[in-house]
């Protein structure tokens, strides 16, 4: 497989990763921002929302611009965003930052496997977006 659906299989798991570690770490981020365990588990909705919201955004907003630049653009602003969410002093900017991370997303997805698949022949098309899907696999 060619090195960027290698590249597109590890954003994948970073963004797996950004989406599902936060359930397990619940009891020590509501501690940590002095709010319950329940409003903390509110900070995966907040992602989800994100993603929901975000996916017909960006693809609407990114529709005419080259596929693999706005995935650029899209990984940046994910960095971005779990940045602010590693430095976030209080709940609400911690939310805030999750759903800026969450908003590129879906329409990471849905960009990315049309750029696998168009980055071999035709017969390894579905071999080279199930790789990029493994990273996401693989981070639950």
């Amino acid at each position: 497989m060619p090195l960027p659906i290698l590249a597109l299989a590890i954003a994948s798991f970073c963004i797996g990763t950004t989406e599902f570690v936060i359930m397990g770490l619940l009891p020590e981020v509501a501690a940590d921002l002095g709010v319950s365990i329940p409003s903390a588990g509110l900070l995966v909705t907040g992602y989800a929302l994100g993603v929901v919201f975000g996916a017909p955004i960006v693809a609407m907003a990114t529709a005419r611009l080259p596929r693999k630049r706005v995935l650029v653009g899209l990984a940046t602003l994910f960095v971005i965003g779990n940045l602010f969410c590693a430095i976030a002093p209080n709940y609400w900017l911690l939310m805030a930052a999750r759903v800026f991370a969450a908003f590129g997303h879906g329409a990471f997805f849905g960009i990315g496997s049309v750029v696998a698949a168009s980055l071999v022949p035709r017969n390894k098309r579905a071999s080279a977006i199930a790789l990029m899907f493994a990273g996401l696999t693989l981070s639950n």
